[in-house]
């Protein structure tokens, strides 16, 4: 039997929405092919005119971290998350001309941000976005661009990754570590947000 604990862990993070018409698909960066994958699908099914994946080089090693593709399909060296995503969109149905650009962010929080800016810049008024990502990464990612994308309802479309779902996180040693670290990120990087907005707006290293 499953705990009460890992019940509400797993209510916390493992976010899921059903897909309605929106504006944008965005996409914060990563090397899992799923995310990409499923993006493209919502597109092609038709729920959004335009996808935004988001991405520069990981800030732990400072590059696309090519060791963590999943899928032998999409081999290859990438200067950027998003240029990763973008093969992998194009390869799966997506017209280059519904692919926005943001290729600077390095963390999760600036893939919110600086996708913010981009729409603005591109004069495209959001009201509701889908926001498509890693299943575990689901509550960090939902924070992060709630913080960004104020006024916008964001429902959240995850892909299952790295085999860690949310009926199976609390099973494996990788899982539960992994399911836990976001659980701390989440704390750590919200405490620390209130905290800038109190202060002013100080610069917060949101990378680890």
């Amino acid at each position: 039997m499953v705990s009460r604990a890992i019940r509400d862990i797993t209510d916390f993070i493992f976010m899921k929405d059903a897909p309605a018409p929106c504006g944008v698909i965005l996409i914060p960066g990563t090397s899992q092919s799923a995310v990409a994958e499923k993006a493209a699908e919502l597109y092609r099914e038709g729920w959004a005119p335009y996808l935004l994946p988001s991405g520069g080089c990981s800030a732990s090693i400072g590059r696309f971290a090519r060791e963590k593709i999943d899928n032998p399909r999409y081999d290859g060296d990438y200067p950027t998350d998003f240029a990763y995503c973008k093969r992998i969109l194009l390869e799966n149905g997506v017209p280059e001309a519904a692919i926005l650009r943001e290729d600077r962010a390095s963390h999760t929080m600036e893939n919110a941000r600086y996708s913010a800016a981009v729409l603005q810049s591109a004069g495209i008024s959001v009201k509701r976005a889908l926001l498509c990502c890693q299943a575990f990464h689901a509550r960090r990612a939902f924070l992060s661009y709630t913080c960004c994308f104020p006024g916008t309802e964001l429902l959240v479309i995850p892909a299952v990754t790295q085999g860690i779902s949310a009926e199976n996180w609390h099973q494996s040693d990788s899982g539960f570590r992994k399911v836990m670290g976001e659980v701390a990120k989440c704390g750590r990087y919200f405490s620390e947000y209130q905290e800038a907005l109190r202060s002013g707006g100080k610069r917060i290293d949101f990378s680890l």
